[in-house]
């Protein structure tokens, strides 16, 4: 059985249950299946000896999924061709390739966990309630070891952009 974790991530303040692990500096980031389009599958292994930046948000049509998109896509430019800088979420590829068209996203790549939801169980964001994955961020470095976690607790608020992007930094 999937784990469950209530009482520690809220919506507007109501609270909401998170399924799958939670994940830890150190721990070894869990390989997922995810989708670039409709048909293109990608997983972990795709970006293997890369660092990799996370972002996830629960929507690119939301001002916050929004903001955190466009914020690390203006960094992803900045970090070279070593570091991989990941969005994701249940957005299905047209919306997110349409978001990306008109907002300029082009620094980093847009993965869709719409149709296994792979990601979201197996880095302990699936939102049991909403079937979105909750607003989080992860480092991993070339090996796969995460070294940055942030599980944001109220899904309205930004992460720590400085904190992410100083932990990508450090693994340079």
């Amino acid at each position: 059985m999937t784990e469950e974790r209530t009482g520690v991530a809220t919506i507007k303040g109501n609270p909401i249950t998170l399924i799958g692990p939670e994940l830890k500096v150190g721990d070894q980031a869990p390989d997922f299946t995810i989708n670039k389009d409709l048909t293109t599958g990608a997983s972990l292994s795709d970006y293997e000896g890369k660092i990799k930046l996370i972002s996830v948000v629960p929507s690119l049509d939301t001002s916050v999924c929004d903001a955190q998109t466009r914020r690390f896509n203006e960094e992803a430019a900045k970090l070279g061709d070593h570091v991989a800088v990941l969005t994701i979420s249940v957005d299905l590829p047209f919306a997110q390739s349409r978001f990306c068209s008109v907002a300029g996203i082009e620094n980093m790549d847009t993965l869709s966990d719409y149709k296994f939801r792979s990601f979201g169980q197996s880095y302990g964001v699936l939102i049991k309630e909403l079937q979105l994955d909750m607003r989080s961020i992860f480092v991993v470095d070339e090996k796969n070891t995460i070294r940055y976690v942030e599980y944001l607790k109220e899904m309205t608020e930004h992460p720590d952009y400085e904190a992410a992007l100083s932990a990508v930094k450090a693994l340079i």
